[in-house]
C-alpha cells in the first residue's frame, strides 16, 4: 500500500523535530526531508500552523495506536485495568523528542492539548478522589511512574537499557494487577 504524501510529510516533519527541534519545522525543511515540493506541502498544509496542528494530531494518533497494540484491542473494548496496563507497557518505548516537545508545548493550549488529554483520560489511571483509597492511589502512583519512565531519558539525559525499561513496566503492571503498593521485598516475588 502506497503511503500518502500527507503521511509522508507528517513523518518527515517528526524526523526534523526529533533531529533539529520544533523551530526547525519550515515548509522548506520538511519538504526536503519528505522529498516533496513546497507546492506539495502547501496542498496538504496551507500554513505552518496547519502543519503543526496536524503533526500534533499525528503524534497523538501514533501514541494511541501504540496503546491499542499493547492492549490488544481498542479502548472501548478494553477494561479499565487492561487500558491502564497498556499505558504502563507503552511507557517502555520512551518519549521521542517530538512527543515530549508537543506534549509540553501544547499542555498550555486547551484546544491543542485535546488529543493528548483524551488519550490520557482514556488510557491512564485517574487522579484518586479519596487519598485513603489505597488501590486508587496505587494505580495513580503507577501512572506517575510510567510517565517518569516515558520521559526519563530527557529528564536525566541518560538512556535505560530496554531490559530495564521492560522490567520496570512489568512491575508497574503488577502494581496495577495487585491493586496496591507493597514493600520492596514483597514485590520481588
Amino acid at each position: 500500500m502506497r503511503v500518502s504524501n500527507r503521511s509522508k510529510i507528517l513523518d518527515a516533519a517528526i524526523r526534523v523535530i526529533n533531529r533539529d527541534g520544533l523551530t526547525a519545522v519550515t515548509f522548506d525543511s520538511v519538504a526536503a526531508e519528505a522529498e516533496v515540493t513546497r507546492g506539495g506541502m502547501i496542498y496538504h498544509f496551507p500554513s505552518r500552523e496547519a502543519l503543526i496542528e496536524a503533526i500534533n494530531q499525528h503524534l497523538a494518533d501514533q501514541w494511541e495506536a501504540n496503546l491499542i497494540e499493547h492492549a490488544g484491542k481498542p479502548a472501548q473494548e478494553a477494561s479499565a485495568l487492561e487500558r491502564h496496563m497498556a499505558y504502563q507497557r507503552a511507557s517502555t518505548h520512551g518519549a521521542t523528542r517530538a512527543e515530549l516537545l508537543f506534549l509540553l508545548e501544547f499542555s498550555k493550549n486547551p484546544e491543542l492539548a485535546k488529543p493528548w488529554d483524551r488519550i490520557i483520560e482514556t488510557w491512564s489511571a485517574p487522579e484518586p478522589v479519596d487519598i485513603d483509597d489505597t488501590a486508587a492511589l496505587s494505580r495513580f502512583i503507577a501512572r506517575l511512574a510510567a510517565d517518569g519512565l516515558w520521559s526519563y531519558q530527557y529528564v536525566s539525559n541518560k538512556s535505560l537499557p530496554p531490559a530495564v525499561r521492560e522490567r520496570v513496566a512489568e512491575l508497574l503492571v503488577k502494581i496495577l494487577a495487585d491493586g496496591t503498593l507493597k514493600s520492596g521485598k514483597e514485590n520481588q516475588e
